[in-house]
């Protein structure tokens, strides 16, 4: 059973329910500790993560006075039973099942096959705990370049990220033997996608700190051939996916209105697992990893590790994309 759904009420109106900010297991506050601290002012019915953020969270009491003064004594003022912590409080309301929004909310897949994106596939367990542990040790003892909210390292040819695209005039050398553990595997995933390529020769390497992601996009269709390889290590997130109608295509993800109408879905990576993203999964819909330190995955809270380093395995293309998907193809377009 899911948990309940809040959204904030219309004028204000008072409830049963807070929704607290500044407070949570993104913040090390657990929830038990949460519900104590907050029993001082009456009965707690439950404490339930406000998002996936791990930094608010619901507080709800078995009636309106103990909510109203809770709100009057916590908000905006330090909690002395949860560290001191300046609490931001407002009223919340439960939202009935045909309130639900569901772009608010995502039904995590746990397998590729659960997703129903045509190709897109999951190998768990791709690589073994020490190869995983070799790996990490080759790429911390080698440059790391600074990007706004992550660090990244590029095999092969880089990526720039300012057009968005690869120099194919200036290779910087053969992919690294250090990564041979994985390349030697790869072609397992031809018994799943027949078209998949196995001829790689551009590796990003990104490390994510704890709660940092990856803004939605979809790699340039002229950049890349068809199959993109993302290995996680480390520590799991959540991927999402993203399809914008037809209309929609050629809008980057700054730009998208609100409003566009858009299929999305998600999938847990779990350390050491490896990706592919092909035919449809890869020229059509937009994937990215959303900004929490806190993931919810079939009801389960999992808590991002403190980094997470994915080894995304590319084919650089040399000449125009000529994909099925030309309302998202920047060669087409």
């Amino acid at each position: 059973m899911g948990l309940p759904k809040f959204t904030r009420p219309k004028d204000e109106v008072k409830s049963c329910n807070l929704y607290v900010a500044n407070c949570g297991p993104g913040v090390g506050l657990s929830l038990d500790s949460i519900a104590s601290a907050f029993s001082l002012f009456g009965t707690v019915k439950g404490v339930y993560p406000a998002d996936n953020s791990g930094c608010r969270v619901i507080v709800s009491y078995n009636d309106e006075s103990s909510a109203q003064a809770a709100l009057m004594a916590l908000d905006r003022k330090p909690c002395p039973d949860l560290g001191g912590r300046s609490l931001h409080i407002r009223y919340s309301v439960q939202r009935s099942m045909g309130q639900v929004n569901t772009t608010d909310s995502v039904q995590v897949s746990l397998e590729a096959s659960e997703l129903n994106i045509p190709g897109i596939y999951l190998i768990h367990d791709f690589v073994s705990a020490q190869e995983e542990e070799q790996l990490l040790a080759a790429v911390d003892v080698r440059l790391w370049h600074s990007l706004a909210k992550r660090r990244v390292q590029h095999y092969g040819y880089e990526f720039c990220y300012d057009i968005r695209n690869v120099n194919t005039q200036q290779q910087l050398g053969e992919l690294p033997s250090f990564v041979s553990c994985v390349l030697e595997k790869i072609p397992v995933f031809k018994k799943r996608d027949d078209a998949a390529d196995v001829s790689l020769d551009q590796l990003t390497v990104n490390e994510y700190p704890a709660g940092v992601g990856l803004s939605p996009h979809i790699d340039t269709h002229s950049a890349f051939e068809g199959s993109i390889y993302s290995l996680s290590l480390s520590g799991p997130c959540i991927m999402e996916f993203r399809r914008y109608s037809d209309m929609d295509g050629d809008k980057d993800s700054e730009s998208c209105d609100k409003s566009s109408s858009f299929i999305r879905k998600a999938i847990y990576l779990p350390p050491r697992s490896m990706l592919l993203l092909s035919g449809e999964g890869r020229y059509a819909w937009q994937h990215y990893i959303p900004h929490h330190k806190i993931d919810m995955v079939k009801d389960t809270v999992i808590r991002r590790g403190s980094r997470r380093v994915s080894f995304t395995f590319r084919k650089v293309r040399k000449g125009q994309c000529e994909c099925d998907y030309p309302q998202f193809c920047d060669s087409q377009r």
